[in-house]
């Protein structure tokens, strides 16, 4: 079985400058960096909050969970085979090889790997 850490939670947002202002100015989580106007990651002690529009989103709309993997092709393939979907097939960025999925009830998760570069 593969291994695998939850690492991030990522929501939706349509205006990231407010959902920045409400999760560090009403919540106190702190800023780790902002990518323009399309997403950013807040230190959520262990966990990372992300927030992101349509343009970094892999499921927008959706709360999604990111998950560390030492197989992404693996986990993608199990989720599959248990009643989940595959909504993006695991393939290879820049930095991590990805796939996106929903689990058997919807719910959407990101399983990741660094391809080391």
């Amino acid at each position: 079985m593969t291994q695998n850490d939850v690492k991030m939670i990522m929501l939706s947002t349509e205006d990231l400058d407010s959902s920045i202002d409400f999760y560090t100015q009403t919540l106190g989580f702190a800023l780790k960096f902002r990518d323009g106007t399309h997403f950013a990651a807040l230190d959520g002690n262990g966990i990372t909050l992300a927030l992101a529009t349509e343009v970094d989103h892999p499921i927008p709309g959706k709360v999604v969970v990111g998950i560390k993997t030492d197989d992404v092709d693996a986990a993608a393939e199990a989720a599959v085979t248990a009643g989940g979907g595959l909504v993006t097939a695991p393939y290879d960025d820049a930095h991590e090889r990805r796939a996106v999925v929903y689990d058997s009830q919807g719910n959407g998760l990101v399983f990741y790997k660094s391809l080391g570069r």
